[in-house]
């Protein structure tokens, strides 16, 4: 059998914007006050710095560890540190996106589909007519709970997910349906509360139901929460409805976030995702017990006992999603002759020509 040779990468690409982009920056910096204002704001730069990497090589956004420094750390509004997830990672995840689509890598394509058409309808809908609606504890709380649940799943099932091999392709009509659902209600009930999740979301679908590799599975994450990010930018930005003070945050993150995504997706090919995986899986465990713990008296004994009940439901759906995936895959070999899996029904490095984006 003859090996194809790896597909030709496109890097100039991604120079180009990036540089774009550091032009624009340097220019917005000749405002006055724009340089003291960024020098202000560099405990957001540095946070960012790790929240940036862990976006690039990791199925969460930059926003995932930005919320939370601005939240729980700087006891800023929830609805601030929503918005400036948005601001941020139309930067820090538009640049590792452009770097994964230049290097060519392989995503899951149909699945990708599916999910940037449902966020086009859930992401106005939820920022416009939920958002608003939901009280500073519930976003806190939403949060938490959420990626606190994300952050259990790996810890006692990073084995499990990490060794899955190619992608269980079923049907492209199935695909395209399931990544719709999971993009309108994601982006509908959890963006744009939270400003992340529809990356979580659609990761949890690939690695729990097609058993797919975390080489897939993750840049496709990273490339829908993306696009989610940038319309919700556009969205705010037409609505007049951004928070005081995410600019000049943004302002200091911008230039660290723009290269460290890409980072992060460059390194993770070099190494095993896992220990990155269970390091920042234990950070949304302890986000969790933070924000627990500083909202107690908000709470009081029965919320904070919600709160956990409310995690074990998102587990319970992990692990309800694990099964049917298990079911699917089983069903999915026997159509196929009872192959094994890394076969015909997997889509792998080795031919990622079906789910390839070609700049020719």
């Amino acid at each position: 059998m003859t090996l194809k040779p790896p597909p030709k990468k496109y890097l100039w690409v991604w120079f180009v914007c990036i540089g774009l982009f550091y032009i624009a920056w340097l220019l917005l910096l000749q405002a006055e006050g724009a340089w003291q204002t960024a020098k202000d704001h560099w405990p957001i730069a540095f946070a960012m710095a790790i929240g940036s990497y862990a976006a690039g090589s990791t199925p969460m956004g930059g926003g995932t560890v930005g919320f939370p420094v601005l939240v729980l750390l700087f006891e800023m509004p929830a609805t601030l540190g929503r918005d400036f997830s948005f601001a941020v990672q139309s930067i820090g995840m538009v640049s590792a996106s452009i770097f994964i689509l230049a290097r060519r890598q392989p995503l899951a394509g149909s699945m990708l589909k599916g999910a940037l058409v449902g966020t086009l309808f859930g992401t106005p809908l939820g920022l416009v007519y939920l958002a608003p609606l939901v009280p500073e504890l519930w976003i806190k709380l939403t949060f938490a709970v959420l990626w606190g649940s994300f952050g259990v799943l790996h810890l006692y099932r990073i084995n499990e997910i990490s060794s899955n091999v190619g992608m269980t392709e079923f049907d492209e009509r199935w695909d395209l349906k399931v990544g719709f659902s999971i993009g309108l209600t994601a982006s509908l009930l959890v963006v744009s509360v939270t400003g992340v999740g529809i990356d979580m979301a659609l990761y949890v679908a690939l690695v729990l139901l097609c058993r797919t590799d975390l080489k897939i599975a993750i840049p496709t994450s990273v490339i829908v929460m993306a696009f989610t990010s940038v319309y919700a930018v556009i969205i705010k930005s037409l609505t007049g409805s951004w928070q005081q003070g995410v600019y000049e945050n943004w302002l200091a993150a911008a230039p660290v976030v723009a290269l460290g995504a890409p980072l992060g997706v460059f390194v993770v090919q070099l190494i095993s995702r896992k220990p990155t995986l269970l390091a920042v899986s234990t950070l949304c465990v302890g986000q969790f017990i933070w924000a627990c713990y500083s909202e107690r008296a908000s709470l009081g004994s029965n919320g904070l006992l919600l709160t956990v009940l409310a995690l074990g439901v998102c587990l319970l759906v992990f692990e309800l999603l694990r099964i049917l995936g298990l079911q699917l895959v089983a069903e999915a070999r026997h159509r196929n002759g009872a192959k094994p899996l890394g076969s015909e029904n997997l889509m792998s490095d080795a031919n990622p020509e079906s789910t390839l984006v070609d700049f020719k």
